[in-house]
């Protein structure tokens, strides 16, 4: 092991950084695991990812990571000024990337004032507006996922529905009677309208525009008059904020996260663990709004 390496390393910035006590604790404390199962002197970038790609797995966060590789750019800057090595290995690594913003997602109550407002639309519109509704907020479908539904994607009684999504990925996802229900009466609707267009008979729901289909413009506009007819700010409202909203709510009453990923259609947990946040950050909120003690201001010393 290469232990009279770090000392040395932490004797340099000690006395010439002036690095206090807890910064040189956190230096011996990140790279100690490091030296123990690699050579300092003879590592390359490529073992250097490896293990800095191996921290996520065992459970250190996008913070934790960032902050070793710092420690290893250090260490290693060291050794190379210091002629122990001809190279910096970690000059070609990118930091770990922190997580994106929260997804945005309305409340249930949000959701029932969202259909409420579809549901007062004019007849030309409504049945379409809760048939998209109910499909991406019951499904989790991805506003591409939806407009390209085949005709007879919904045929029969069967719970699930193949749906060809990212990468031409197919999955299973569940569409529920309400679903089947308010899909009927939109293509009923949409077909009429389109009587003798070859994409009436294509398309779930069809449309006589040039793609033959519902656009992903039409479902947003469709969702934003919806979202002001039910009292809702139309900004707020999205497709993808009703599958986000599809996912937020499964998971905080219980649904399991692999599930979750499955229905989802995603490739990697990685991406289907953003939305753990999404509840960590509700309970934070529910602690602070309702324990007694959360209200409570610490007395002046």
């Amino acid at each position: 092991m290469a232990l009279h390496l770090l000392e040395a390393f932490l004797e340099m910035m000690a006395a010439e950084r002036g690095a206090a006590r807890n910064t040189l604790l956190a230096y011996r404390t990140d790279l100690a695991e490091y030296i123990a199962a690699h050579d300092p002197v003879r590592a390359d970038a490529a073992e250097l990812r490896t293990y800095i790609g191996g921290l996520a797995g065992r459970g250190f966060s996008p913070r934790s990571q960032a902050r070793k590789l710092s420690s290893l750019r250090q260490f290693h800057r060291f050794l190379a000024r210091e002629g122990l090595r001809l190279d910096d290995p970690t000059e070609l690594l990118e930091s770990p990337k922190a997580p994106g913003p929260l997804p945005k997602a309305l409340t249930e109550e949000e959701m029932d004032l969202l259909t409420m407002g579809a549901a007062s639309l004019p007849d030309s519109q409504a049945p379409v507006a809760l048939a998209v509704i109910e499909l991406l907020y019951a499904s989790g479908l991805r506003v591409s996922e939806l407009v390209t539904l085949p005709s007879g994607a919904l045929r029969g009684d069967a719970p699930l529905v193949t749906v060809r999504g990212k990468g031409a990925k197919e999955r299973l996802v569940p569409v529920s009677r309400r679903a089947r229900e308010a899909t009927s009466m939109a293509r009923e609707g949409l077909t009429k309208r389109g009587k003798g267009r070859p994409q009436a008979q294509r398309w779930l729901l069809p449309s006589r525009g040039a793609s033959g289909h519902l656009t992903r413009q039409g479902v947003g506009l469709l969702l934003k008059q919806a979202a002001l007819a039910g009292g809702l700010d139309p900004a707020r409202v999205s497709p993808h904020v009703l599958r986000h909203s599809f996912a937020t709510h499964l998971l905080s009453r219980g649904a399991d996260l692999r599930a979750l990923q499955t229905l989802l259609g995603h490739a990697d947990i990685a991406t289907t663990q953003v939305y753990t946040r999404v509840l960590e950050e509700r309970l934070r909120a529910v602690v602070e709004e309702h324990h007694p003690l959360a209200r409570l201001q610490p007395s002046a010393a």
